[in-house]
């Protein structure tokens, strides 16, 4: 992998390996390259993008002779070389990722059964895990050798999963490397529904084998 790291906001992609990026998330670059949207689930490199309560985080492939710098919003970024692990991105955190790799989107509450539980604890569980985590919270599962760039508010830490759970506030996290398992763990009751509640009682559950990335903030994008 021969990105660069230009400084906490701003990273330089060679286009030559072609690339996936942000849409609009191009602040400079140098040769001939080409930037085109990825469209439909067919797309080069697969389509990365999702339709939320209007909202919708696209990709754009960079290919040619040349280099790209990349950056959004001031934000910090952090280069990912998982060795070809999987990683597992917060869908509007992911700044680009290496042409090899396969993407697929997933719902982070669909995986976890929408909070669990049936009747009205259930019905509870599935609202506030929903208004908490955003929608659902999806997220980006990328496979296969290349590299990753994810966004963050401020520098990320990571935290080893094995041999125990490391559970992680949802606005919080930012991604997981290697065999990690991320499923929503929800405590609420009519306290969280009326907001008299602590805040905490929806997390992210991450067990299995890795690292799990976290920010010192909970903005979300």
């Amino acid at each position: 992998m021969s990105w660069t790291q230009i400084n906490s906001k701003m990273i330089e992609v060679p286009a030559s390996d072609g690339v996936l990026a942000r849409h609009g998330s191009m602040l400079a670059y140098k040769g001939e390259v080409v930037f085109a949207p990825t469209a439909g689930s067919g797309g080069v490199g697969g389509f990365v993008g999702r339709m939320v309560r209007g909202e919708q985080v696209s990709m754009m492939q960079v290919q040619g002779q040349g280099t790209v710098l990349l950056g959004h919003a001031g934000l910090n970024i952090e280069i990912l070389d998982g060795g070809g692990e999987q990683i597992i991105v917060e869908a509007d955190r992911l700044l680009a990722y290496d042409n090899s790799k396969q993407a697929a989107t997933r719902s982070l509450s669909q995986a976890s059964g929408g909070g669990g539980g049936g009747g009205l604890r259930g019905a509870l569980r599935g609202a506030v895990t929903g208004a908490v985590t955003g929608q659902g919270m999806w997220t980006t599962v990328l496979t296969g050798p290349g590299g990753v760039a994810v966004l963050s508010h401020g520098p990320v830490f990571s935290l080893p999963v094995g041999g125990g759970e490391v559970k992680v506030d949802p606005q919080a996290f930012v991604c997981a490397v290697g065999q990690v398992k991320v499923e929503v763990s929800a405590n609420v009751g009519f306290r969280e529904m009326t907001g008299r509640g602590s805040g905490e009682g929806i997390q992210l559950k991450c067990s299995g084998s890795g690292k799990v990335y976290v920010q010192a903030s909970e903005q979300k994008l």
